[in-house]
């Protein structure tokens, strides 16, 4: 049952995990963010995510159908993976779980899995940093559809979902905590600078794949396509020329290469070159602090170099700038700030444009950053956050 279509497909459905998961700060609305995705990659009846919460117990979120699981805390004892939770195999696949005695021994919370003939069933683990902290489990109606190419689909899902479901779960558990909303975004602020080295870690895994296959396989393809007669060649080769530069895009964002061997500012400025075009705006790069965003914790310095990429990229493809100016400053001696001001116009209510502005708010967010928009004779996009002496 495992998607078995070309491999940049999936990883286009990868990538498509990422960025949804990217706009939601809220882990009861994460997995309905992604669950079209997975289903793509995995079809399945039921999706759902388990999670070590406190000590001896796990609590669930699900997509497909909603069972007991979700609303009530399990023991670990008593849960139907509890192979997988207590460390005796790291993944589960069973043809037909419903007479599995893996998922259905005596006291098990095995309810879901008989009531809803849940049989074709696959469980990986959910870890962070070497440390497992759930599974991810699909299951299917069907039985015998799942077989190894699953384990290793479901494994990649897992890979991309853990650190997400790891922060915003902590971040739930100091919501529920007696002491409220400022133990919330303490908790955030904890797992934010882990978060964002798993994130980019993943990125560039992704990027190197797409690297090594996607844009071969895309160019050998191209050839083909315009050396054949019969086709419409142009319009199939343009087509195709805008999806080598899309991933070309992706790949510079996931591998952030110049900006480890040169700095931010360099980087930065390789970015606006390259998003403008030959004949696109006049561009100004300006680091004022002699190098600040290089002397901070290297996971933060990526985080702010993409929403960085990310306002030039809006500046650049919807707003429609004849300048772009790019300013790093420090206000104060525990104050650095990026800004990107543009003089284009403003901030269209297109899909895109607000996507892009929602990937800004995350990053900004995750390292514990305030970012501003403005709409001043174009816009103005500010980080400030806490500067390194």
């Amino acid at each position: 049952m495992a998607d078995t279509r070309p491999d940049e497909r999936t990883d286009a459905l990868m990538l498509s995990i990422a960025g949804h998961l990217a706009e939601v700060t809220d882990i009861s609305a994460a997995l309905d963010a992604v669950a079209e995705d997975i289903a793509r990659i995995v079809p399945f009846t039921h999706c759902d995510i388990c999670l070590l919460d406190r000590p001896g117990w796990v609590v669930s979120h699900e997509v497909g159908i909603r069972t007991r699981w979700s609303r009530a805390s399990t023991r670990i004892d008593f849960s139907p993976i509890r192979d997988l939770l207590l460390g005796r195999c790291d993944v589960m696949l069973s043809d037909d779980a419903t007479q599995d005695p893996r998922y259905t021994f005596p006291g098990a919370t095995s309810e879901p899995i008989v009531n809803h003939r849940l049989r074709s069933r696959v469980n990986v683990l959910l870890r962070v940093k070497g440390r497992t902290i759930g599974t991810l489990n699909l299951s299917h109606s069907g039985l015998g559809l799942y077989d190894g190419r699953t384990v290793a689909l479901a494994r990649q899902i897992a890979a991309i979902l853990a650190p997400w479901f790891h922060i915003l779960h902590r971040a739930d558990r100091a919501r529920r905590a007696p002491h409220g909303a400022a133990a919330s975004d303490e908790g955030l602020r904890r797992g934010a600078l882990e978060l964002t080295r798993a994130m980019d870690q993943e990125r560039q895994r992704i990027g190197m794949g797409l690297h090594d296959q996607t844009l071969a396989d895309l160019s050998r393809l191209l050839r083909e396509v315009t050396a054949e007669t019969p086709l419409p060649r142009e319009a199939i080769a343009g087509r195709l020329s805008e999806t080598i530069d899309d991933l070309r895009r992706i790949i510079d964002t996931a591998v952030p290469t110049l900006l480890d061997l040169f700095g931010f500012a360099h980087a930065v400025r390789v970015h606006l070159e390259r998003a403008a075009g030959e004949d696109g705006p006049r561009l100004s790069v300006v680091d004022l602090t002699e190098g600040g965003p290089d002397r901070l914790d290297p996971t933060v310095r990526t985080a702010l170099f993409h929403i960085a990429q990310e306002a030039i990229n809006n500046a650049t493809r919807h707003a429609g700038a004849q300048s772009i100016d790019v300013t790093v400053d420090q206000p104060s001696p525990t104050t650095l700030t990026v800004t990107i001001r543009d003089d284009g116009c403003g901030i269209p209510a297109s899909p895109a444009r607000q996507s892009g502005l929602l990937h800004m708010r995350t990053r900004a967010r995750l390292i514990s950053a305030r970012l501003d928009v403005l709409a001043e004779q174009g816009t103005v996009v500010r980080v400030t956050l806490r500067a390194v002496a």
